[in-house]
């Protein structure tokens, strides 16, 4: 084991026609890191784990894993992948199609400990095309694990799984990441991100707009929000309020995003207004929103930017 980043991106670009997919792109991920990629629909992170696992070469900037060019850490079974698309294999167990895939790998994981770490022991011999949707995702998981890499790349990894399903999916992760391996992972669910990363990336644009722990994050965007019931009280009129620079009204009960809380609430008690008060720092969704917004605010304004991003 070195002190080599297990991946590295350096000013890289890629673009598709005229939208710039990453945008001058600078990330290294360190071995024994979970880190999770955040962003919008088009904000370059399938782009970014297409560049790091070779499918896909920048127009300019590097791109390494382990030191080297993506596509040797991928042959030599260092990397392992679950990517969006897949289906079933017809006709074979769970167990034949993983030591199928563990052949194919130096240094495989022993197939019996491959399905102990996604949770699939109990399915060993059942056919893959006829698990549920969420077994099915384990499969996925385990074939991407089936060879011991360094790092697993996980793009979206529990899109359309219900939430027992997502739970065990996340279990079976953490027990591979306990391993001492390095876990990329990109998820439009925020709460999976605060829970289950060490590291947060968001991306907007093709370019890292925040890195860091979820805490780091949530505080870095500062302010906190407070919560309290209408009780006939306009909700309109909360907008004026000490800190207050979001209203959000929900039947009846109003949410303020406040810059300093301690000042909203003397103002609400001056009103009378603090039934059912609750005070509750920032979410990882109103950090993300947060973040987003101001990339949006900042894109109307082209004179403090010189290049298009989308």
């Amino acid at each position: 084991m070195t002190n080599e980043p297990a991946a590295v991106f350096e000013a890289v670009t890629k673009a598709y026609g005229s939208v710039r997919a990453a945008d001058g792109l600078d990330l290294t991920v360190r071995r024994g890191e979970t880190v999770a990629l955040l962003g919008r629909n088009g904000a370059g992170k399938s782009t970014a784990l297409g560049l790091l696992l070779g499918l896909d070469t920048p127009d300019s900037g590097r791109v390494a894993l382990f030191g080297g060019a993506p596509g040797r850490a991928v042959a030599a079974g260092r990397v392992g992948a679950m990517l969006q698309e897949g289906r079933p294999v017809p006709r074979v167990t769970v167990s034949e199609l993983l030591g199928f895939v563990a052949g194919t790998y130096p240094e495989p994981i022993p197939v019996a400990d491959t399905l102990a770490l996604a949770g699939l022991t109990a399915m060993a011999d059942r056919r893959v095309d006829r698990l549920s949707g969420g077994q099915a995702q384990r499969v996925r998981f385990a074939v991407a694990l089936a060879g011991d890499p360094d790092l697993i790349v996980l793009d979206e990894p529990t899109s359309a799984l219900d939430v027992e399903a997502r739970g065990e999916f996340w279990a079976a992760m953490r027990g591979y990441a306990r391993r001492g391996h390095t876990v990329l992972f990109s998820t439009h669910y925020l709460e999976e991100a605060d829970a289950f990363a060490d590291r947060i990336v968001v991306l907007d644009g093709g370019r890292i707009v925040a890195d860091g722990t979820p805490e780091l994050l949530k505080r870095a965007a500062g302010g906190a929000l407070v919560a309290v019931d209408l009780a006939g009280t306009p909700g309109a009129s909360l907008s004026g309020l000490p800190g207050v620079t979001e209203v959000e009204i929900r039947g009846d009960r109003a949410r303020l995003r406040t810059d300093d809380p301690d000042s909203t609430v003397r103002a609400l008690a001056v009103r009378n207004a603090i039934r059912g008060l609750e005070v509750s720092p920032l979410s990882l969704d109103d950090v993300f929103l947060g973040l987003t917004r101001a990339q949006d605010a900042h894109r109307k304004h082209p004179a403090h930017d010189l290049e298009q991003t989308r």
